[in-house]
């Protein structure tokens, strides 16, 4: 793959200087949540502003938050190629993953597969579907795959004729390995029985570029608060035409309803609305769609995928290079997230020393290791002081 050069430093520094949470740290930790820029800062509050004055229950606002969630939903579906009809707006991934979950008609004895690399929350939903149902579920061993290993073929091994759902995610959250989501989704549909899949997209939305009309996943979890550095509290869902008829909503709102002229419930909404409940902070679709454009005006998803590819090769390379530091990945990665493991105190020890000197990573349990994020404007000092100051951790174990 033939990488981007790096950007001049001048537009660098100019765009690092609409992130206000830049100012004061090295900030590695995008695929738990991202920095706003100050756009999308401003935007939200302007949107308060805005309600609060025109009133926040009248005909005027609601007028205005339909044509928010209008403009929201065409942004995000240009962003993912998909239809917007086909997108329910959700809080975060894990409403999103809930959404299929739990409107699958499940009855006893149905297979639901998983990966070993899933988030505890997604594992906790389904086995409490698990306990209501009957169902059966099994696991499967991905993380084995990061280096050598083929996930399509380790998924055909664990699928059974029962199979209804595989819940996977298209970037392993602890390990930044990318899954070949295309080739998942068209085994799971060649089944004598489909299988539907359900991707968590959490960190995987805002990274890759990302059709998901020729990915023809079933559904689709993704959040706007990492890597599009949006607002916390809005994300979304895609759902594949062919799938939404068989779903049927489990949480219940007017959102998502129709009703007749005497305002009794008839039946659901045609579109994604279908899975939308009620009330919520709309003011954050302004906030989400104007961090959407300012990371378009720095280039195309493909310009800051690349980019991110660049400097997570970057900070691979330089860690691998220390001693009694291992990157899970022994190749460069195919993700922002890198993640590895020092030697000498724990994991934990070692982020919070990092953190006192401004210096921001996370630790996972399982695998248990340290994982760093870059971003397409990660600067490379920030990626130099990240290693340095790990290079003096040891030295001085801490």
């Amino acid at each position: 793959m033939t990488y981007l050069s790096s950007a001049p430093l001048d537009r660098l520094d100019q765009h690092r200087q609409q992130f206000p949470a830049l100012a004061n740290k090295a900030y590695f930790n995008y695929g738990g949540q991202g920095t706003m820029p100050q756009g999308a800062i401003d935007a939200i509050q302007q949107a308060h502003e805005y309600i609060q004055k025109i009133g926040p229950f009248s005909g005027a606002s609601n007028g205005w938050i339909m044509e928010q969630a209008k403009q929201i939903k065409m942004a995000i579906a240009t962003e993912l190629s998909v239809p917007p009809e086909t997108l329910t707006l959700t809080e975060d991934v894990s409403v999103g993953c809930n959404i299929p979950l739990w409107g699958i008609d499940w009855q006893a004895g149905d297979h639901l597969l998983l990966t070993d690399c899933e988030h505890p929350g997604i594992i906790a939903a389904a086995h409490e579907i698990q306990r209501r149902f009957g169902i059966e579920i099994t696991t499967c061993p991905l993380m084995a795959t990061l280096n050598e290993g083929n996930p399509t073929d380790v998924i055909a091994q664990y699928l059974q004729p029962t199979t209804r759902l595989v819940v996977l995610s298209h970037i392993l959250w602890n390990t930044g390995q990318v899954l070949p989501l295309a080739e998942i989704v068209q085994l799971c549909h060649a089944q004598p029985k489909i299988v539907r899949v359900l991707v968590d997209a959490a960190q995987s939305v805002g990274m890759l570029p990302l059709n998901l009309t020729e990915l023809e996943a079933d559904f689709y979890a993704f959040t706007g608060h990492k890597w599009w550095c949006g607002p916390a509290g809005l994300g979304g869902l895609y759902v594949s035409p062919d799938a939404q008829a068989s779903l049927s909503p489990t949480f219940i709102g007017w959102r998502g309803i129709t009703v007749s002229s005497s305002g009794q419930p008839t039946g659901w909404m045609a579109d994604g609305r279908k899975f939308e409940i009620a009330t919520s902070d709309y003011t954050l679709y302004a906030g989400l769609k104007a961090a959407i454009a300012y990371h378009q005006q720095w280039g195309t998803a493909t310009d800051r995928y690349h980019r991110i590819l660049q400097l997570s090769h970057s900070l691979w390379q330089k860690l691998s290079e220390l001693p009694h530091v291992t990157c899970l990945r022994n190749a460069p990665p195919e993700s922002g997230l890198v993640s590895f493991t020092m030697e000498g105190q724990p994991h934990p020890a070692i982020v919070q020393a990092l953190e006192q000197q401004n210096l921001l990573v996370r630790t996972i349990l399982d695998p248990d290791c340290i994982r760093a994020c870059v971003h397409y404007f990660t600067a490379e000092a920030e990626i130099e002081q990240l290693v340095e100051a790990i290079a003096c951790a040891q030295a001085t174990n801490l």
